[in-house]
């Protein structure tokens, strides 16, 4: 396969963007998607990609892939992992919900409230935030019950109750879960850098209130190519194959990861907010990149296109390359790759 040919950053400087200190200047991001409507490009989506080796080096990369990066819910398998070493038996469909940002399908609701009764915990004992279902359908039926937004809702309520019943197995805290000087919280910064082998350089507060630390892609596309390289049983293979043997647990059954990880077996794939993806196949190589103003609506066409490159061809990229724009009931465009 021909690696493609590296997009070339402008060379002006622009205000602050992802990965940089707010205020000062950072390269500006090669295009990795464009918005075609009517034959005419009336949008671009820059960001940052980087295609591992299996031995780990990088194959290829556009953009700034050593830049920090929040990844956002691509962090959970190593959350996930942190509640293994913890002493918490998870496994199963249990195992992937602790690493999911799940839909809210019905199945998906039902496992979680489970999961807390199973550990002596209640919804009161969440500290996620009240939301609706992430899956639009899922939300639109949700509210047309009647229902309103609930911490049990919110697409990390299988990571909050898994890090809850680790804490109460322990002897540690529940109020103060998520602190960042907590125990458990200890344990998931020590997963992170042993399988990215980074030091974290930023550390903030995710969408769910848990502490959210940066890596570069580089760094992400190492930590699952560590999950997928791990030997059984330790931690965090136990994580990887929860998540590959039941990724309708991992996303829900309209999901992008669901669909590679039951199309390509052996697939360890997680998206984060803000268009973040990583990925790590079977044969150890693996990919991670971050679309700058957030669109995830790119995500699809810039993962398909990296596979197609990195040398495979299933059905089910097309189904990720499937992004239309519509005038009226009329299909008028389509997002697509531009590398």
């Amino acid at each position: 396969m021909t690696s493609p040919t590296p997009i070339s950053a402008p060379t002006q400087e622009a205000p602050a963007s992802p990965g940089s200190t707010e205020g000062a200047p950072a390269p500006v991001s090669p295009v990795l998607a464009e918005v075609v409507r009517s034959g005419f490009v009336e949008g671009r989506h820059r960001g940052s990609l980087v295609v591992l080796a299996a031995d780990g080096s990088v194959e290829w990369s556009l953009g700034e892939a050593s830049a920090p990066v929040f990844p956002r819910s691509t962090n959970k398998p190593m959350q996930a992992a942190a509640v293994l070493r913890a002493g918490l038996d998870l496994s199963g469909e249990r195992l992937a919900l602790a690493a999911a940002s799940h839909s809210g399908e019905p199945f998906h609701l039902a496992l979680v409230r489970t999961m807390l009764a199973e550990h002596g915990l209640t919804p009161g004992d969440l500290r996620t935030p009240p939301d609706l279902p992430l899956d639009q359908e899922e939300a639109e039926a949700y509210l047309a019950a009647g229902r309103v937004r609930e911490r049990l809702t919110m697409n990390c309520s299988g990571k909050h109750t898994a890090m809850l019943a680790a804490s109460a197995l322990n002897g540690w805290p529940l109020a103060s879960y998520l602190d960042r000087a907590h125990p458990l919280q200890q344990l998931v910064a020590d997963g992170v850098r042993t399988a990215s082998g980074e030091d974290t350089a930023h550390v903030g507060t995710d969408g769910c209130g848990a502490p959210l630390l940066s890596l570069s892609l580089t760094g992400l596309a190492r930590a699952f190519q560590y999950f997928v390289q791990a030997a059984p049983g330790t931690p965090e293979r136990r994580v990887a194959d929860a998540m590959r043997a039941h990724p309708e647990y991992v996303a829900g059954t309209r999901r992008p990861d669901t669909w590679l990880m039951q199309a390509l077996p052996g697939t360890l794939a997680k998206m984060g907010a803000e268009a973040v993806q990583a990925l790590a196949l079977p044969d150890g190589r693996a990919l991670a990149f971050k679309i700058d103003d957030g669109a995830t609506r790119t995500l699809g066409p810039v993962l398909a296109r990296t596979l197609r490159l990195m040398g495979l061809d299933a059905p089910v990229l097309a189904r990720l390359e499937d992004a239309p724009l519509f005038g009226g009931a009329a299909r008028v465009g389509e997002i697509r790759a531009t590398f």
